[in-house]
C-alpha cells in the first residue's frame, strides 16, 4: 500500500536539503501529502534551566528566524502554508506527536552517524522510531569519509 500522508521533520541545517528531497520524491511517487515540520527547543531545556535569565525575546527571534526559513524551504517544494508546521518542544516526542496529529502514514527524518557520548545518549531519529506510530525512514545525512 503506498504512502498517502508523510511528515518530514527538518533541522534546517545543511542536511535539511538531502532529508527534504528525499521526502518530496517520496510524495511525489506515491501522489502522497507532504508535511514539513521544524520543531525548536526551548532554550530553557536546552540549556537546562540553569542560567537564571528571561530567553523569551531570544526565542521569539529563534522562532521567527525559523519560520522565516521553513517558508523559504517549502516554497521551492511548492508545500501549502497549511503542511508547514513549526512547533516548540523536544523533537523526538513532538515529530511523533505532530505525526499522529497528521494521520501520517510515514515520517523521514535525517540521520547523523553517532560516536562517543552521542552513542549513549542517544539521538532524535531514535527517540522518534522508539516513539512513532507509523513507518519512519531514517535518512543517512553524513558524507562517507
Amino acid at each position: 500500500m503506498p504512502y498517502q500522508n508523510i511528515l518530514v521533520a527538518v533541522d534546517l541545517g545543511a542536511t535539511t536539503e538531502a532529508v527534504v528531497q528525499r521526502a518530496a520524491s517520496l510524495a511525489g511517487q506515491n501522489s502522497a501529502l507532504l508535511h514539513v515540520l521544524h520543531v525548536i527547543e526551548p532554550l530553557a531545556i536546552t540549556y537546562g534551566g540553569d542560567i537564571p535569565m528571561d530567553f523569551s525575546a531570544i526565542q521569539e527571534e529563534i522562532q521567527e528566524q525559523a519560520k522565516d526559513q521553513l517558508d523559504r524551504l517549502c516554497a521551492e517544494l511548492a508545500v501549502p502554508e497549511t503542511n508547514r508546521h513549526l512547533v516548540t518542544g523536544r523533537p523526538e516526542s513532538e515529530i511523533p506527536t505532530q505525526a499522529k496529529a497528521l494521520n501520517s502514514d510515514l515520517i523521514v527524518v535525517g540521520s547523523h552517524a553517532r560516536w562517543g557520548l552521542a552513542l549513549l545518549l542517544g539521538s532524535t531519529t531514535d527517540g522518534v522510531m522508539h516513539g512513532a506510530d507509523c513507518d519512519v525512514l531514517a535518512v543517512k545525512v553524513d558524507a562517507d569519509p
